[in-house]
């Protein structure tokens, strides 16, 4: 798959049940595993004992998971799911009637145990599967997890430095600006007080200022 080596094949299917029946999980989720799933294929592991790369020093290694589905959507908690019940990084293809989404999460280690604190996914645009590519860029596991988290985001994360968390936190600092701006700028076209709209602009105005700031830096 993705065009990786061939060493890093595992092809095995695990069975989705394996992802909450142990766990206390809600009746929703269980939900969206039965409906929204069909079958999960472990394919690929990525690591220094598969591949020729350095040990990473936060990755110890890159799981590719392929998810064949039953509707061209997934639920964003069935993923949330499966990380967290794995103590590695995923990169998740989503697969429905010939076509594919590639899936990521930016993962920090949290400061005990193998605990990954989730901060955000990111996804591609559906794709024909045999237009779907991801380039296997890095010398370590860690580089590599982490081109394929730029590629796979791409304008969503503000790439200003070689530092992923750095870049990831100042564009989820941006998105959520820009989200606070939207929500202003729709509480002004329903206000009927014109100074109300006068404070509103004013500081739609500030925050713009800030993003421009924000973005420039």
């Amino acid at each position: 798959m993705l065009g990786l080596p061939k060493t890093t094949e595992f092809n095995k299917r695990i069975p989705k049940q394996k992802f909450y029946e142990k766990m206390a999980v809600s009746p929703a989720i269980k939900k969206v595993f039965a409906e929204q799933i069909k079958t999960i294929y472990w394919r690929n592991k990525i690591a220094a004992t598969t591949v020729n790369l350095a040990a990473g020093e936060k990755v110890s290694e890159l799981q590719v998971f392929e998810i064949l589905l039953n509707q061209p959507s997934l639920d964003e908690a069935a993923l949330l799911q499966i990380d967290r019940a794995l103590p590695y990084h995923v990169l998740f293809i989503l697969t429905h009637d010939g076509k594919q989404q590639a899936w990521i999460a930016y993962k920090e280690a949290q400061q005990s145990g193998n605990a990954f604190k989730i901060v955000q996914y990111y996804h591609t645009d559906w794709k024909e599967a045999e237009t779907l590519q991801l380039q296997f860029e890095g010398q370590s596991v860690d580089v590599v997890y982490e081109n394929y988290v730029r590629q796979i985001a791409g304008q969503n994360i503000v790439a200003d430095s070689h530092d992923l968390k750095n870049d990831v936190t100042r564009s989820e600092e941006i998105h959520a600006l820009q989200k606070q701006i939207e929500a202003l700028q729709e509480r002004i076209r329903k206000e009927k007080q014109f100074n109300r709209q006068v404070e509103m602009n004013a500081e739609v105005k500030r925050l713009q200022k800030m993003l421009e700031e924000m973005k420039g830096r």
